[in-house]
C-alpha cells in the first residue's frame, strides 16, 4: 500500500549500511527525528468539506481520501505530512474513468465556482499539487483510473494512453507487444504519462528516446472553453506548434485525458557500465566529449568528487568499501575520484560499436574499470530507489532535498562550483552545516543539467526545518538565475520556482502566458498560482 505521507509503497524501505549514521554525524553532527504525525490524527483534523451537501457519484469528501490527495513530494510537502500539518485540504477528490467524465467534473466544477488540480501521481517535487487558501471550493482530479493503453499504431509507431498511466503500467502493456517508450524518470514508479507531459519531464535514458517534448506526438485537453484536439504529425510546418502549449501547461489549460506517443520496438541488447576517472575536470570534459561527439548512448550520469563520496559511503559498507577503493588506488584513482554510468541500448551490433568509441574517449581521460557491468547493473536494479532515501535519513534525523538546472557547457562547471559554495555556508549563521553533492544526468551538444543534492540537521521542531529549508531553496534559486541557468531543467515551476520564472521568460513572456491561460480558463478555476503567481479572485 502506497504511502499517505511519504514516498511509495510503505513495505519498501532503503537500509544503509551501519556506517552511515557515524557519517552523517562527521558531516553535519549528530541529530534526532522529528515525530511523526498519525494518520487518525490527521484525518481528524481536516475540515468539513464545502462541497459535502453535493449528492454527485464522482466526487468523494472524505477525509481520509483528501488527506491522501493533499500534498506532493517536496520537502514542504514532506514536512507537511510529517508534522500532520497541511495547511489546506481538497474539499472533493474525483477519480474519472473517461473523458466523458472529466468533462462533467469541469460542467461541475463551473456550476459551483470550484478550483480544480489535476492529479497524476502525486509526485510533483516544486508545490505543483499543494492547495493554496482560497474563497473557492478545490477539487482535486485524480486521474490514475484512466490508465489503459488505447490505441497502439504498429505501422506509424504511435500509441495512445489515458493520461493517468503510471510508468510501470506504461511499459507492461507495451512490452507485451514488443515496444517501449523509453521514458524513466526517478519517479517512474509513480509518476504519470500526463504528468510528464505537463511538467516537460526528462527520462534517465533521453540520450535515446528524447526527453518527453520528442516523446509527444499529440492527445487531447479537456479545458473550461472546451476539448483541445492535438492531431499527430511526424512535422508540420502549420504555424506554432500547439503540443508545445500544453507541454509545461502544468493543469493551467485543462486536464489531459488522452497522451499520444511515439514508441520504439524493444531493444535487443541493453548494458550499463559503471567506471572512475581521477578527478572532476577529467570527468567534467569526459562527459562534454562523450555528448559533443555524438556518440551513440542511451544514457550518460557522472557525479563530482563529493556525490562520488557520499553515494559510496550511504551504500557500501564501511569493510567492503575499503578493499574497494584500495583496488582502485592500484588503477590510479584516488583521493577526488568520480563515478560515470553510462549505458549503451541497440541492436547487438550498433552497442559494440558505441561501446568501442565511448571507451576510446573514457581512455583519453584516464577513465579506470573495476567490475563496470556489475557496478552498472547494481545501478540499473535501483535506480528508482533513490527517492526511498528521504524516508531512511528522516528515521535518522537528517532531511534531503535536491534542485536542479540546465546551462550551456560553458557555464555548467563554474556554476557547479559556485551553487555548492553557497548551500555549503546557507546555514553558517545558525551554526549548522549543509553538506553538498551535484552530478549531470542529462547531456546535451550545447550543455547539460546539473543536479545537486544537499542534506542538513533537521533541528528541534518542524518550523526549523521548514526555515532551513526556505533559506537554502532561495540561494540555490537566486544562484541559478545569476548563471543564467534555467530554473527547472525537469520537474516543471509549480508553485515552489514561479517567483523566478519572470528572470527566464521576461515580463511580456509571462504576459502572453497570462493571456493564454485566461483564453484557456477564463475564470481561472485550473490549478491558479501554478507557474504564474497570482492573486484569488
Amino acid at each position: 500500500m502506497r504511502r499517505w505521507n511519504g514516498w511509495g509503497d510503505q513495505s519498501v524501505d532503503m537500509t544503509l549500511p551501519a556506517s552511515a549514521e557515524s557519517l552523517l554525524s562527521e558531516l553535519l553532527g549528530s541529530s534526532a527525528p522529528l515525530p511523526d504525525a498519525s494518520l487518525s490524527d490527521v484525518v481528524g483534523r481536516v475540515p468539513e468539506s464545502r462541497l459535502a451537501g453535493i449528492d454527485h457519484a464522482l466526487l468523494e469528501t472524505d477525509p481520509e481520501t483528501r488527506v491522501r490527495h493533499a500534498r506532493g513530494q517536496s520537502l514542504p510537502d514532506w514536512l507537511a505530512m510529517r508534522s500532520g500539518d497541511f495547511g489546506v485540504f481538497p474539499d472533493a477528490v474525483a477519480r474519472p474513468e473517461s473523458g466523458e467524465q472529466v468533462r462533467e467534473l469541469l460542467r461541475l466544477a463551473d456550476a459551483h465556482d470550484a478550483i480544480v488540480i489535476p492529479y497524476g501521481g502525486g509526485t510533483s517535487v516544486a508545490g505543483h499539487i499543494t492547495p493554496a487558501r482560497s474563497q473557492r471550493p478545490i477539487i482535486t482530479l485524480a486521474l490514475t483510473r484512466m490508465n489503459r493503453l488505447l490505441d497502439l499504431d504498429e505501422t506509424s509507431g504511435v500509441a495512445t494512453f489515458g493520461a493517468g498511466a503510471r510508468g510501470p503500467e506504461v511499459e507492461a502493456q507495451l512490452r507485451a507487444r514488443g515496444y517501449t517508450l523509453g521514458h524513466f524518470p526517478q519517479s517512474w514508479e509513480l509518476s504519470t504519462l500526463g504528468g510528464w507531459v505537463a511538467s516537460r519531464s526528462s527520462g534517465q535514458q533521453s540520450l535515446r528516446y528524447g526527453r518527453i517534448e520528442q516523446l509527444f506526438a499529440g492527445g487531447r485537453v479537456e479545458t473550461p472553453s472546451g476539448p483541445l484536439d492535438l492531431p499527430t504529425f511526424p512535422a508540420s510546418a502549420a504555424g506554432p506548434d500547439l503540443r508545445e502549449l500544453v507541454l509545461g501547461s502544468e493543469g493551467r489549460l485543462g486536464v489531459m485525458t488522452e497522451v499520444r506517443v511515439r514508441v520504439s520496438p524493444l531493444p535487443e541488447e541493453e548494458i550499463f557500465e559503471t567506471l572512475f576517472l581521477p578527478d572532476w575536470q577529467r570527468a567534467f570534459d569526459c562527459a562534454r566529449q562523450l555528448a559533443r561527439q555524438r556518440i551513440d548512448l542511451s544514457m550518460l550520469r557522472v557525479a563530482n568528487e563529493a556525490e562520488t563520496f557520499t553515494g559510496l559511503r550511504l551504500a557500501v559498507d564501511e569493510n567492503q568499501l575499503g578493499w574497494f577503493e584500495r583496488l582502485l588506488r592500484l588503477r590510479g584513482i584516488g583521493k577526488g575520484k568520480c563515478m560515470l554510468t553510462l549505458g549503451y541500448t541497440g541492436d547487438r551490433v550498433a552497442v559494440a560499436e558505441t561501446r568501442r568509441q565511448a571507451r576510446a574517449v573514457l581512455r583519453r581521460h584516464g577513465a579506470r574499470a573495476l567490475m563496470p557491468g556489475k557496478l552498472g547493473r547494481k545501478w540499473a536494479h535501483g535506480r528508482f530507489r533513490y527517492p526511498y532515501l528521504r524516508e531512511a535519513l528522516w528515521r535518522m534525523g537528517y532531511a534531503v532535498d535536491t534542485f536542479e538546472t540546465a546551462l550551456d557547457w560553458s557555464r555548467v562547471d563554474g556554476y557547479i562550483r559556485d551553487v555548492e559554495e553557497r548551500i555549503g555556508k546557507a546555514l553558517a549563521e545558525h551554526d549548522e552545516r549543509v553538506h553538498v553533492f551535484s552530478h549531470l544526468s542529462h547531456v546535451y551538444r550545447q550543455g547539460s543539467s546539473a543536479y545537486t543534492s544537499y542534506l542538513y540537521r533537521v533541528g528541534d521542531d518542524y518550523d526549523t526545518a521548514l526555515a532551513r529549508w526556505r533559506i537554502i531553496k532561495a540561494i540555490a534559486s537566486q544562484t541559478i538565475v545569476d548563471w543564467g541557468g534555467t530554473i527547472s531543467h525537469q520537474h516543471g515551476v509549480g508553485r515552489d520556482h514561479a517567483p523566478y520564472l519572470k528572470a527566464e521568460k521576461g515580463e511580456l513572456g509571462l504576459a502572453a502566458l497570462g493571456t493564454l491561460f485566461h483564453r484557456f480558463d477564463p475564470d481561472g478555476r485550473m490549478n491558479p498560482g501554478v507557474l504564474l503567481e497570482q492573486e484569488e479572485p
